[in-house]
């Protein structure tokens, strides 16, 4: 994969990820919520919800709603549970929050399946008292 295919790859998974944070926190999520949460102009949301839609992964309301197709929840919700584990694994190791927290942002686009599949393994066996519902480790990408 090339290097501008892959962060095609991985602003796609960004975007998909915040409309699914998005909209566990709003009744609806619009464009303008979009570019407010990762610091984008609107014309560049509104440029990558076109892409989006045009690959069936959102759907745009006539009242400019957006939501993820089944194929675009898959996808979100695979980065953001990568997000999720590397964060806890990085806090885990002593690394400040906000920092591991970055650093997960930019790892979950580039790990392996294999690997992520150890390390989640690795981390569920040996780290006791989450109940995997961290939506606080979830963080602007471009903050």
């Amino acid at each position: 994969m090339s290097y501008i295919q892959h962060k095609s790859e991985e602003s796609l998974e960004d975007y998909l990820e915040t409309i699914l944070m998005l909209s566990l926190r709003n009744p609806v999520v619009r464009s303008i919520d979009i570019a407010n949460e990762l610091g984008y102009s609107k014309p560049s949301v509104s440029v990558a919800m076109k892409n989006l839609r045009q690959k069936g992964l959102i759907v745009v309301s006539p009242e400019g709603y957006i939501t993820l197709t089944d194929a675009g929840k898959e996808i979100a919700a695979s980065t953001y549970e990568r997000h999720k584990i590397l964060s806890r694994w990085l806090i885990s190791l002593g690394i400040d929050r906000d920092v591991a927290i970055e650093d997960a942002c930019r790892m979950e686009h580039d790990i392996s399946p294999e690997s992520f599949a150890a390390m989640k393994s690795f981390i569920e066996k040996n780290m006791s008292g989450d109940d995997g519902h961290d939506n606080d480790l979830y963080m602007k990408h471009n903050a």
